[in-house]
């Protein structure tokens, strides 16, 4: 469907449903064939385990879980983690990222009962340092409790973990010294690959490194301790379709298809997520202060002579309709009121709707209210999006 066409459709779904705001619409058709090809892409690989924060709404990980056949779910936020092992009993969640051990003590300290058992049992916390290690068992110790670990070990991103197979060695050992921590793998993330330069091997090499590091690590582990050997995201999770030693990839934020991931290996991947706003004004554009200044930054092309204000703005995201709407760096960006120049050739008219693409989907999807779903040309439901955080 062309631009026109299908943004035309946009419009007319929202003014049907009566959104006269800025809203973020998820086209459900295309975003259910996303979730087709990365099924199929993965048919017989590591298994799929759905990142929330870059997913971030209840019905959204509902609907993906199921058409992909998954309960696992990698989290990043505790409110959003109780949130999701309370809605869905039999879920499974690692964490991305370590949580602090304040963090996890306050968790546990206003939790429930069924909180605490799903904290224990359900949820696999990331420990990057043999001082954490020392905390989480000590935390253990203190709740009388088993908790379940995986390591993070460092595959080329840079970003922390255990350096190297030795130093992963060291922490197996010591918490195999610990009875109430329950080792059960290791994640290694590698979103550095696809912006490796030529100049150093390129992506497909640094792929290739990043996979052998993660072997040499895997191959420190005990075999019962090799429940979750997690690599992969968005940028690379159709890369390991044929990895024979991961056995789950991580994934989220392509599944929406945002610009941060318009890259050459999700090209079968459709955007699927949009934000529309009204214009609320159009007008000949001035800057504040003497008409000859106006005139000579138009003149010098550094200031457009048409613009439109537009019902909020400063969003994460980029201008994709109508053609021609652009920002402008004089005067700058507001979260109120933003300025857009606009193309003549695609004029606009106050209350008509533009449409940006969000360059990512985690918390932006956060900061619009429900999620306005679009099926068939119609806005058929709305889905509540998980807190902030």
């Amino acid at each position: 469907m062309k631009r026109t066409a299908y943004f035309g459709m946009m419009s007319a779904a929202l003014e049907e449903a009566g959104i006269h705001r800025p809203a973020l619409v998820i086209d459900l058709e295309r975003l259910n064939a996303n979730l087709s090809i990365l099924r199929e892409a993965m048919r017989g690989g590591p298994a799929i385990r759905l990142v929330d924060k870059s997913l971030p709404a209840l019905p959204l990980l509902a609907h993906a879980m199921r058409i992909l056949g998954t309960r696992k779910i990698m989290s990043f936020h505790l409110p959003v983690t109780l949130a999701v092992l309370a809605e869905f009993p039999d879920v499974h969640a690692l964490f991305g990222k370590p949580m602090p051990i304040a963090a996890v003590t306050q968790a546990f300290a206003h939790a429930d009962r069924d909180q605490a058992g799903a904290l224990a049992g359900r949820v696999t916390w990331l420990i990057d340092s043999e001082v954490r290690l020392g905390q989480y068992a000590s935390f253990a110790r203190s709740l009388g409790t088993p908790l379940r670990i995986a390591f993070e070990i460092n595959i080329g991103m840079q970003r922390g973990g255990f350096e190297t197979p030795a130093d992963l060695a060291s922490a197996v050992r010591a918490a195999s010294s610990e009875p109430l921590l329950l080792c059960e793998g290791v994640m290694g993330y590698e979103a550095h690959v696809p912006a490796i330069p030529a100049l150093f091997g390129g992506p497909k090499a640094a792929l290739f490194q990043a996979r052998a590091h993660f072997s040499e690590f895997v191959a420190v582990l005990p075999p019962g301790q090799r429940a979750i050997l997690n690599t992969g995201g968005s940028q690379t999770a159709f890369s390991h379709s044929d990895n024979m030693v991961a056995n789950e990839v991580s994934i989220g934020s392509a599944l929406v298809k945002p610009t941060d991931f318009d890259r050459p290996g999700l090209g079968a991947l459709a955007p699927a997520i949009f934000i529309a706003t009204p214009v609320l004004k159009v007008l000949k554009t001035r800057l504040p202060g003497p008409r000859p200044m106006s005139a000579l930054f138009q003149a010098l092309g550094l200031f457009p002579r048409n613009g439109c204000f537009l019902y909020g703005g400063k969003f994460m995201a980029r201008p994709v309709y109508p053609p021609g709407l652009k920002r402008n760096r004089i005067w700058g960006d507001s979260s109120n009121q933003q300025l857009m120049a606009f193309s003549t050739s695609h004029p606009v008219a106050p209350d008509d709707l533009v449409f940006f693409r969000p360059t990512q989907s985690e918390a932006v999807l956060q900061q619009f209210g429900p999620l306005q779903i679009m099926e068939n040309g119609r806005i058929t439901t709305t889905w509540p999006v998980l807190p902030a955080g």
